[in-house]
């Protein structure tokens, strides 16, 4: 199994398209390839998010203003 290099980290912000919407109602996005979990963001927005939190598979992300 190949190390995936984490893209992102907490604290930066991107502008973001929602591909879809995660099983508990979370927009989903990608940063280089990297699963973004969006709460309170629908599928097709294109929104401006933060990184809150980062895992080894996925990260999550707020809407900033």
């Amino acid at each position: 199994m190949e190390f995936q290099e984490i893209p992102v980290k907490v604290g930066e912000e991107y502008t973001v398209k929602i591909l879809s919407t995660g099983k508990r109602g979370d927009g989903v996005a990608k940063v280089n390839g990297f699963v973004v979990f969006i709460p309170n963001a629908k599928k097709g927005d294109e929104v401006k998010i933060k990184i809150t939190k980062v895992m080894r598979n996925f990260a999550f992300g707020e809407l900033s203003p």
